[in-house]
């Protein structure tokens, strides 16, 4: 028999029958490195942005967005049914916080001129709050470009009605060079389209100094529902009532000395004929 033969002495060691493609999937359940783990999204878990976020003002709001907050080097849309009635009351509170600390913020063609008494009292300073007035698209969009790829602002706003998805996306990508948020504001019927923004929003008034907000589109699981969030113009919370806070509850109620007659009741009941009365 060949020395060779399996069983005897000197006989070389069997031949490995798992090969390096399964020896690699072995190790698939192995921990990833602490980078890789951080930068590693799930698609059904909310994701935790790599790039910084900025504080919305809301506390509900941040929960629901990825790293709790508006991202940072990326492009956010604003769509509202219409301009210049919802987007301070959802952004003032971020706005103040750059301006606070020095930095500008920038807002590129908003519809309506900003209310500068309004916005003193949400904590804006107004010396770091830069307007550029323009009108038509093509302006509106060079604007914007040019101040995101400056990216000397701490934060970005341009109104935006008439914006193509590929202009979009060209935004988003230099929106990475800007250190701060980038918001566009547009109209809600453009949730109907394809939008390359890792984030988008729509925002409506709501009763008793509310907001509606509602997430389309973020990086995660569809989100059920929408949130009611209290948003009081500035000025407004100091000298507002407590039985003004809920117009909703206000309800109107028929004066009880009021005097009933039968031109009053015929009033509530037009089925009910007067009868003539006797002389």
């Amino acid at each position: 028999m060949s020395p060779a033969s399996p069983g005897l002495a000197g006989a070389s060691p069997p031949v490995s029958l798992i090969s390096p493609h399964q020896n690699a999937v072995a190790h698939v359940h192995n921990p990833l490195a602490p980078g890789v783990e951080a930068a590693l999204w799930r698609g059904d878990q909310l994701g935790s942005l790599v790039t910084e976020v900025e504080p919305t003002g809301f506390a509900e709001l941040d929960a629901v967005l990825p790293g709790n907050g508006w991202p940072c080097a990326a492009l956010t849309e604003v769509l509202v049914s219409q301009f210049s009635v919802v987007e301070f009351r959802l952004l003032g509170s971020m706005i103040a916080a750059f301006t606070q600390r020095g930095q500008t913020v920038a807002l590129v063609g908003p519809t309506l001129s900003p209310h500068m008494p309004g916005l003193r009292h949400e904590g804006v300073d107004e010396r770091y709050l830069v307007w550029v007035d323009v009108d038509t698209p093509k302006d509106r969009l060079w604007s914007t470009e040019q101040l995101v790829k400056a990216g000397s602002c701490g934060a970005v706003i341009a109104w935006l009605p008439l914006v193509r998805a590929e202009q979009i996306r060209r935004l988003q990508v230099l929106s990475a060079r800007c250190k701060g948020p980038v918001f566009v504001c547009r109209p809600e019927s453009a949730a109907r389209d394809a939008s390359a923004a890792p984030l988008r929003i729509a925002v409506h008034v709501d009763t008793d100094w509310q907001i509606t907000v509602e997430v389309i589109k973020r990086k995660g699981p569809p989100m059920d529902g929408q949130l009611r969030l209290m948003s009081m113009p500035g000025g407004l919370n100091r000298i507002m009532t407590p039985r003004l806070r809920y117009p909703s509850r206000l309800v109107a109620v028929e004066p009880s000395h009021a005097v009933d007659s039968p031109v009053a009741a015929a009033v509530r009941k037009p089925n009910v004929a007067l009868e003539p009365t006797q002389s």
